[in-house]
């Protein structure tokens, strides 16, 4: 019986976790640091070139996989 008060509040904080909880949301006029996905180099935000939801610091590193 406890192990499954257990498991039912395992899934129920895995629930909130990944999908309710609100993900804090950057500025848009805020300029911060990515890591490109691909060779780990910082790049702007607003230079940053974005694929697949991931960030790449140039076109070479964002079509190499």
């Amino acid at each position: 019986m406890l192990f499954k008060i257990l498991l039912l509040v395992a899934v129920v904080g895995a629930i909130y976790y990944f999908f309710i909880k609100k993900k804090p949301s950057i500025p848009k006029d805020s300029e911060t640091m990515v890591e490109c996905e691909k060779c780990g180099t910082y790049v702007s935000n607003k230079e940053a070139i974005i694929k697949n939801g991931k960030y790449y610091c140039s076109k070479e590193c964002a079509g190499a996989k």
